[in-house]
């Protein structure tokens, strides 16, 4: 398939491809078929975030028990300046960047710096890719946007090459903790390939091991917006393949399990029912009170970013923290 691309007739400085194909509108139906027919079900959390999905995590980010994306700004708030110190960057690849509004924040360091130069964000999202693009360059001057629709699990291989200066691939939000631990090690090799040895880093965001009743609230909000969020995927998949689930039928459920050190959620079934899938001629059936996994956020403490880290064969650099410990940014570079 031939990339779309644009680009702005006066400045040549925006850039977007995209690599999402038909093909790809099978994702959700291959991970239904696969997740739903499992003995303990499960579906992968990528699919919370249709246009109400994204909305409701929007509120979900302002409430005063999801510390992470505060906590998170507040480091590049604080840290930043020496992120764009150390690393000299003349490049950001942001996979999942969204609207890139804590990213900002570094982009305006690296300026500040004098070595900012592309900016290559990468999103499922083409119009928020497109929205993004437009506002950067807008805002920085000389500015180069490299945009790249597609799924950062998948068309990582569609990442330019590095252009003269370092680069920085920042990953943030703690997405990475959506990753089972043999997943998330393949997936940060898979990101230092992207990197050079000595020259470029891998800018992660890690959410922290703490006290489970800080982690517990952060995931089962008292307004109820995360459980809304966690059953908007029922209505993602009557929607998008004819299913008939009664969403309200499901329990919200959110706990931190202590052996693996993450945060579990899950939908609860209230009562006896039968599914129907029409797109994939499925029925599934649920016993009461059986329960489907909807997102696994694993918790990180300082050792084990360092295990995975090495194991990616990432070194670690630089650990940043809040000042209440709770979120973590890191910088590593590819062993030499």
């Amino acid at each position: 398939m031939n990339p779309l691309e644009s680009a702005t007739p006066a400045e040549q400085v925006i850039t977007i491809r995209s690599y999402l194909t038909p093909g790809d509108e099978r994702t959700l139906a291959d991970d239904v078929l696969d997740g739903l027919t499992r003995p303990f079900k499960e579906l992968p959390p990528k699919h919370f975030y249709d246009a109400v999905g994204a909305e409701l995590f929007d509120r979900i980010t302002e409430l005063p028990e999801y510390y992470p994306t505060r906590a998170e700004r507040s480091i590049l708030v604080a840290e930043s300046a020496r992120i764009a110190q150390a690393t000299r960057a003349a490049e950001v690849v942001e996979l999942g960047a969204g609207t890139a509004e804590k990213t900002r924040v570094l982009l305006s360091a690296l300026a500040a710096a004098g070595t900012l130069r592309r900016y290559m964000p990468v999103d499922v999202t083409e119009g928020m890719v497109v929205r993004v693009a437009d506002e950067l360059t807008s805002a920085f001057d000389g500015l180069e946007v490299h945009g790249i629709v597609g799924d950062f699990e998948r068309h990582l291989q569609h990442v330019p090459p590095p252009d003269d200066g370092p680069r920085i691939v920042a990953f943030l939000g703690g997405t990475i903790g959506n990753f089972t631990p043999g997943s998330r090690r393949r997936f940060l090799r898979a990101l230092a390939r992207l990197l050079r040895p000595g020259i470029d880093h891998l800018l992660l965001g890690t959410d922290l091991v703490k006290d489970p009743r800080i982690l517990e609230a952060a995931y089962d909000d008292s307004k109820g917006i995360t459980a809304a969020f966690n059953r908007n995927v029922l209505t993602v998949l009557n929607r998008e393949l004819g299913a008939d689930f009664d969403v309200d039928a499901f329990e919200h459920v959110a706990f931190f399990d202590r052996e693996h050190e993450w945060i579990e959620m899950r939908l609860r079934a209230s009562r006896r029912m039968s599914v129907h899938i029409a797109a994939l001629g499925l029925d599934v059936e649920f016993a009461p009170r059986e329960e489907l996994r909807t997102e696994i956020s694993a918790k990180f403490t300082p050792e084990r970013l360092a295990d995975d880290l090495a194991a990616a064969g990432l070194n670690l650099e630089q650990v940043l923290t809040d000042d209440a410990g709770l979120f973590a940014l890191s910088l590593s570079t590819p062993a030499g």
